[in-house]
């Protein structure tokens, strides 16, 4: 065989090729280093004697799906320079390793394109080995990520399990990867990545979308006083929704036997907005006509519904004074129409009024982290769970370079 194809099929180099025998379905190549490329790893010295060898076995790349192994000889050379004895180990492959450097970066390539389980089955290497060369590797790469040039970032909270467990990630809205993720959902989740730009003397951070979260909020006055926020719109329509629906509930033990007809099975219709509405009435007709229905024979929902849906047009004005008259308006009509849940929902608004105009300024949003969560609930799902939290957060922070839909631990 070539000295070429070893080096070029498996990274072998300074090694001469012995022998190739065929087990088990299995190819092992033979080989040895060439002693006119052995010096001594101590003092570099090139006056040497060999002091005896063992043999070393290695997983090497597979030839389609033959699995490989390198049976290569382990000298002992005895230095007369420095009068030391060692075993000088392969450069092709780390010490204590079962593989060589080409099948491990073979195998972090593969976690980027299929799952542990399929890297497993295509390198021949077994499922733990596997999930560990991957977590050494990303563990290197993201034991620290630059937050140099970032403008905006997006903070939210996901669940990770039942229980009210959760997590909270920072993603960089200009490039969509996840920047941090922590354990729960309070203020010292974000603080200390938070502290990073404080730290930084020249801060790109123009602004930073959030919810309504009180812990969030808080975080980030206290540790960046002079970043805006930015409260994201659907969360706050998600505020309105369930003033909504408390308003209903409460009607609901008002009315009398034949109104409770109407209204009860509307309460997924009443939250809709009005393109999920007409798409509804497409697939189940009739459900338009009951909501109709409903609210016409209820002033307050009808009202509720009315600013509920008129609420959504915040967001279409073209500029913070536009935005700053509407929602003023807003507000007064919510007042006045003396609903309680509606007068707590502009008190709501009233109390977040600058992070709601800001979006006029920023335009921005948390809604990419939406997408994210639900690549993360395909993580989870596909994994049946995870055993290593650590690994699954470095799995998190590389989620932006996994190229395939369905992905598993």
């Amino acid at each position: 065989m070539s000295t070429s194809l070893l080096y070029h099929g498996w990274g072998i180099r300074d090694y001469k090729y012995l022998s190739t025998r065929y087990e088990k379905g299995q190819v092992i190549f033979v080989v040895e280093p060439n002693p006119d490329h052995l010096q001594c790893p101590v003092c570099k010295g090139s006056d040497w004697v060999f002091n005896g060898f063992r043999w070393r076995t290695l997983h090497g790349l597979p030839i389609g799906n033959r699995r490989v192994l390198i049976e290569t000889k382990i000298p002992k050379l005895q230095c007369h320079q420095c009068d030391c004895i060692t075993e000088i180990d392969p450069p092709f492959a780390e010490p204590y390793r079962t593989y060589i450097a080409a099948l491990e970066q073979y195998a972090i390539e593969l976690c980027r394109i299929t799952t542990i389980k399929g890297a497993s089955q295509i390198s021949g290497l077994s499922w733990h080995v596997v999930k560990n060369i991957d977590k050494r590797y990303l563990k290197k790469k993201y034991s620290k990520i630059s937050i140099k040039d970032i403008r905006h970032i997006a903070i939210d909270e996901f669940a990770v399990r039942k229980g009210h467990r959760y997590m909270t990630d920072i993603v960089d809205l200009q490039t969509g990867r996840i920047l941090y993720v922590a354990n729960g959902k309070d203020s010292t989740a974000i603080i200390p990545f938070l502290k990073r730009f404080k730290r930084r003397n020249s801060m790109a951070l123009e602004a930073i979308a959030i919810d309504m979260s009180v812990p969030f909020t808080c975080a980030v006055r206290d540790t960046l006083p002079g970043v805006p926020l930015v409260y994201d719109h659907f969360h706050i329509m998600q505020k309105m929704n369930e003033q909504l629906d408390a308003l209903r509930r409460r009607l609901m033990h008002t009315m009398h036997e034949d109104q409770k007809r109407f209204i009860k099975g509307i309460r997924y219709l009443i939250l809709m907005g009005d393109k999920k509405l007409e798409e509804t009435d497409r697939n189940k007709p009739g459900s338009k006509q009951r909501l109709e229905q409903a609210l016409a024979i209820n002033e307050p929902l009808n009202m509720a519904y009315y600013l509920k849906e008129k609420l959504r047009l915040l967001w279409d004005q073209t500029n913070w004074n536009q935005g700053q008259t509407f929602l003023n308006e807003w507000c007064i009509e919510a007042v006045s129409t003396e609903i309680p849940e509606l007068q707590k929902m502009a008190a709501t608004l009233r109390e977040h009024y600058d992070g709601i105009l800001n979006y006029f300024h920023y335009q921005i949003s948390t809604g990419p982290l939406e997408g994210l969560h639900n690549k993360i609930k395909t993580l989870k799902r596909e994994s049946y769970g995870f055993r290593d939290e650590e690994y699954f957060k470095l799995r998190l922070l590389a989620l932006h370079e996994s190229h395939y839909a369905l992905l598993r631990i």
